[in-house]
């Protein structure tokens, strides 16, 4: 069957595996040569593919088959069968004939986990005969990308691809392309208006709206690594304004013309534009750092306090630090200073950190980065640390 790639717009409930760098673009077979694979993950799946794993490595519960469901993702599969979800790799190694690219696998495939000699090895099978026995026929499945699991639940990082900035210098905003004025003089935009703006488009004609961008410092140093803008919509150019001298002389300055598309909030005057980024065809499959790597909760993105599964926080450490889309971090929980009651003078004592969760970063700045909280157990807040997994 031929395979295509979908856009991003298109519904969510499709594997939007192209747009946000599951799979290559010019991906045309399971064995082909453009899939985002690091040499490092084909390292190990190699390496492992030769001798299967150690059952120690297992999951405990780790099925002798499992049918794979829609909406299932790499992270979870991994999770079914090893101790670490991020060690994707082994899983796919553990048969690197048959599951030649592990963003290829599609539901309703089986995956069959074969114990011999005190290893593990993962097979892909397809159930035969009437009764649904356990009797397995080895078989690699061709279909459309758009059904194709993902690495991780996309649908939940999505939209942050657009809205969740890191700017350098608050000058980026300050110095960019601004509203001066909204159709027949409204304080207020909503979605299909028309807005005004003044300033240099360089040519684009798609831009994401942003306001208020606010320092992120480091929690320990203090230091402003970067500003966040509240994202407010995107608004694209209907007529490009001019900006010279009339016939008297004087200045003219006629502001180009925009029409809102989207809108996360009501747009207003002095809201500033950026340009739309082009999506990044890399990888975002889940995987360890190579390196020591540690740091710390800058913010919770939105108004929120402290966040839980499934939000996004800012990290202090970015790609100069060497943080990789698709790394998987744990996080842990300072242990309380308490007193020691059972001594006459009661000192103070405190407590061990404790690890409760794991982040997964999809996004990289120079010095930040974004991560999704995969798994938690207490709140998150800034100033909680992360480290290697």
């Amino acid at each position: 069957m031929t395979q295509r790639l979908l856009p991003l717009a298109h519904a969510l409930a499709l594997s939007a595996l192209a747009s946000l760098g599951i799979l290559a673009p010019t991906a045309q077979a399971a064995d082909g040569p453009n899939f985002p694979i690091t040499t490092q993950q084909k390292a190990t799946a190699k390496q492992v593919s030769q001798a299967g794993v150690p059952l120690s490595e297992l999951s405990p519960n780790a099925p002798d088959s499992y049918v794979v469901k829609r909406g299932d993702t790499l992270w979870d599969i991994s999770k079914i069968f090893l101790k670490s979800p991020w060690r994707w790799p082994e899983l796919w190694g553990m048969n690197l004939q048959q599951i030649r690219n592990p963003h290829l696998i599609f539901p309703g495939q089986v995956l069959y986990l074969d114990k011999s000699n005190g290893r593990a090895r993962l097979r892909l099978g397809q159930p035969v005969g009437t009764n649904g026995d356990a009797r397995l026929s080895p078989r690699v499945r061709e279909g459309s990308l758009e059904d194709a699991i993902t690495a991780v639940p996309l649908h939940l990082i999505e939209p942050f691809f657009n809205e969740a900035v890191i700017f350098d210098s608050s000058q980026e905003l300050l110095n960019a392309p601004r509203v001066v004025a909204t159709q027949e003089g409204r304080v207020m935009l909503s979605r299909g208006e028309t807005a005004y703006v003044r300033g240099d488009l360089g040519g684009r004609r798609e831009f994401r709206i942003f306001r208020e961008p606010k320092p992120l410092r480091d929690p320990t140093t203090k230091e402003v690594l970067g500003y966040e803008a509240a994202y407010v919509g995107t608004m694209n150019l209907v007529r490009e304004g001019l900006e010279g001298t009339g016939a008297d002389g004087k200045p003219m300055v006629i502001p180009s013309t925009f029409t809102t598309s989207i809108l996360r909030q009501e747009g207003m005057i002095g809201d500033r534009l950026a340009s739309v980024p082009p999506r990044e065809f890399d990888n975002l499959a889940p995987h360890a750092p190579t390196q020591d790597l540690s740091g710390q909760i800058v913010s919770i993105y939105g108004e929120s306090l402290t966040a839980g599964q499934s939000q996004i926080v800012s990290l202090n450490k970015g790609t100069r630090d060497g943080m990789e889309r698709g790394h998987v971090l744990a996080l842990w929980r300072e242990g309380n200073t308490i007193r020691d009651m059972t001594l006459p003078d009661k000192p103070q004592i405190k407590l061990p950190d404790e690890r409760h969760g794991l982040l997964f970063v999809f996004r990289t700045f120079d010095r930040m980065s974004y991560a999704l909280i995969l798994s938690v157990k207490d709140p998150v807040k800034p100033g909680d640390k992360f480290t290697q997994p």
